[in-house]
């Protein structure tokens, strides 16, 4: 149903979009207020229910259903990525005005990615039906190492201090301790060199690699449908990353979301096995559990951090 145009058309139509949201409406480099952050949320959101519209009115009422899940399973497990750019954010002390430019063109390295992911994957699926457990034991592997990974700030702290890709940066490649607004390179005594905001780039593109094999395979339990899964994956991207700054500030009081996302990588990866014994979890269903997983601990957090 969606061809060689259909694709065209949504790469123009994320070309224009991302143009628009590094020209106008992060043109300049000041810290994101709050009104603008959350009216550019707002249109991200929007923009996600209209394609999702468009799918239902040209494509079947099945593939916007799917769509819908596959955005919300992204946004959701994309959650946990927001900690990792809290901490790299932090630890090498990036202003919250630059933090945009970081997290846009992260993006781009995240569309290339997931396309190249996406394609493989689903080709290979098609030819590899015993994938489908390989993906299935990843997520629950990946669910369980959710809950029992350790969350103290020296731990982080030492972990990218450690970080083998920083360590390749600062031994091959000239790097400055001082940062120049949102420059990625500068020029210094006729050399070049790659400011701070370079090296958190790199590892944010790392992190990214690192969510993308749990989210991907996750989505294939939804839909093997290679325009569903991107697109749901890139607007979810897009709305997550427009959020940041606000989600960066509430984020900290879901002291209960990590079980919520544990319990949706669980429970895809138990779909995904149960598919290859052809036993299928309808659609409906599966969207409000991962709805549920992921409502439930943040107001339970909400509840209890209003107790104390």
């Amino acid at each position: 149903m969606f061809g060689v145009y259909s694709w065209a058309a949504f790469f123009i139509f994320l070309v224009i979009a991302l143009l628009i949201d590094l020209r106008v409406l992060h043109g300049d480099d000041e810290e994101p207020r709050f009104k603008k952050v959350l009216c550019v949320s707002l249109i991200w959101l929007l923009l996600a229910f209209v394609f999702c519209g468009v799918l239902y009115c040209y494509g079947t009422s099945k593939q916007a259903i799917e769509f819908i899940t596959g955005y919300v399973v992204e946004l959701s497990l994309s959650i946990d990525n927001i900690f990792v750019f809290l901490l790299l954010f932090g630890h090498f002390k990036v202003h919250p005005s630059v933090q945009h430019r970081v997290l846009f063109w992260g993006i781009i390295g995240a569309v290339v990615m997931r396309l190249i992911m996406i394609t493989g994957g689903i080709y290979l699926i098609q030819y590899f039906q015993w994938l489908f457990y390989v993906f299935g034991i990843i997520l629950l592997f990946s669910s369980w190492k959710m809950i029992s990974a350790s969350e103290s700030k020296e731990g982080s702290d030492k972990a990218i201090s450690n970080s083998i890709i920083l360590k390749w940066l600062k031994r091959y490649l000239n790097i400055t301790d001082e940062y120049q607004g949102s420059k990625f390179v500068i020029i210094k005594d006729n050399k070049y060199f790659f400011t701070p905001l370079f090296v958190v780039l790199i590892l944010v593109e790392k992190a990214d690699l690192v969510f993308a094999l749990d989210s991907i395979p996750a989505i294939f339990a939804i839909t093997q449908d290679p325009f569903v899964v991107f697109t749901s994956n890139i607007f979810a991207i897009l709305g997550l990353r427009s959020m940041y700054s606000l989600l960066a500030q509430l984020i900290t009081n879901f002291v209960y979301i990590k079980y919520g996302l544990s319990f949706i990588l669980g429970f895809i990866g138990l779909k995904m096995i149960l598919l290859v014994h052809g036993i299928h979890i309808p659609i409906y269903l599966s969207l409000f559990v991962i709805v549920s997983s992921l409502l439930v601990p943040i107001f339970f957090s909400l509840f209890v951090r209003s107790k104390t």
